[in-house]
């Protein structure tokens, strides 16, 4: 590395020039810079340095010049340590095929306009809840950048209208349903549908499930990491209890369902449905199936958030028609708490009525 006391130096291990300076905060930052010669260079690093001493002095930061493909890069390496592994391969998915190739450029370059132009566009190819997806993970990235490493000083997806969402899917099954899937289920599939109808676990956390995660005597087990990142404990019913109990135990770290591949477990349930004429049904619709039958038997919106492991009551609320009674019962209960007015408005009741006259 040749280095020079001007902030501007070069690699032996790469072509091109490199600059140093400390930003507004004292942090020391060094970067490539696009330059033919160390002349271009320094006026390069003067820019870098004049903004700096701009965002000291005012309290804010302008915006850097920081590719979208950068810090999509960043932002992916954050949230690999955040959240699930096929929650992350999905926003991977989206960063690398939908967002880097429309976004190219510099971070500072995108507006509002831009945003809006993406999503028109992709509403075109993909349904509402794929736009609504991609438009998420947008959105937090802009937000990191924003907030966090303050690429930029405001987030353009802010007053961006994102598509409307369409009614959550409810399929659940008839208690006669399920009854014919475990019978004819294969003996390796049955313990997971038990489960994933008793428990309402998504899929990959009943894959990801070690016999050390199981909790016999207090019929709970736990899961380390759930979809949205965060760990979750499952109590354990009677049905769920006997799936486990069918199993073979292994090591305490061996997997509860070893060398199962995940779309395995989807499509065998598929053709078990198909062969079944069970219409319009696929594994995560268990998950339905579980939250819907804890509604109809009285559970509030609430609990059935809790087994779910839903941060955002809306995802819940999808359940809410199936178990009206309870609008019923509450309302009911506010006659407790007007039992003194009941009195009055009966008065009122008798001073409304017309008075008759006695020929």
């Amino acid at each position: 590395m040749a280095r020079d006391g001007d902030g501007i130096y070069t690699r032996s291990d790469r072509p091109g020039y490199y600059v140093s300076y400390k930003d507004a905060d004292g942090r020391r930052r060094r970067r490539k810079v696009n330059a033919a010669n160390r002349t271009e260079a320094n006026s390069l690093r003067s820019g870098f340095v004049s903004r700096e001493a701009v965002a000291e002095a005012h309290g804010v930061r302008p915006p850097s010049g920081e590719t979208f493909a950068e810090v999509a890069k960043l932002y992916l390496a954050h949230q690999r340590t955040y959240i699930g592994k096929e929650n992350y391969a999905r926003e991977a998915e989206i960063v690398e095929n939908h967002l880097k190739p429309f976004f190219a450029g510099e971070l500072r370059a995108i507006r509002r306009p831009t945003i809006q132009l993406y999503i028109t566009e992709r509403s075109a190819q993909a349904a509402p809840a794929t736009v609504i997806k991609e438009f998420n993970v947008l959105k937090h990235l802009l937000k990191l950048a924003t907030d966090l490493w303050e690429f930029i000083p405001v987030n353009p997806a802010q007053g961006v209208k994102s598509p409307k969402a369409p009614p959550g899917r409810v399929r659940y099954l008839q208690p006669e349903e399920l009854r014919a899937l475990l019978e004819a289920s294969p003996s390796w599939l049955r313990p997971i549908i038990a489960l994933a109808v008793a428990t309402a676990m998504r899929r990959s956390e009943i894959l990801g499930l070690r016999w050390l995660d199981i909790d016999h005597n207090g019929a709970r087990l736990f899961i380390r990491k759930t979809k949205n990142g965060d760990p979750r404990i499952v109590y354990l019913n009677r049905l769920a209890m006997l799936a486990i109990t069918s199993l073979q135990r292994g090591a305490p770290t061996a997997l509860l369902f070893p060398g199962l591949d995940p779309a395995w477990v989807s499509v065998a349930f598929i053709r078990l449905c198909v062969s079944l004429n069970v219409a319009d049904f696929h594994f995560h619709d268990l998950r339905h199936t579980a939250a819907s039958w804890l509604r109809m038997q009285g559970a509030d919106i609430h609990t059935v958030a809790q087994v779910l492991g839903h941060k955002d009551l809306r995802m819940t609320m999808r359940y809410s028609h199936l178990s009206p009674d309870y609008l019923s019962e509450a309302v009911g209960r506010l006659d407790g708490a007007f039992k003194l007015c009941h009195q009055y408005v009966t008065a009122q009741k008798q001073l409304a009525e017309p008075i008759s006259v006695s020929s």
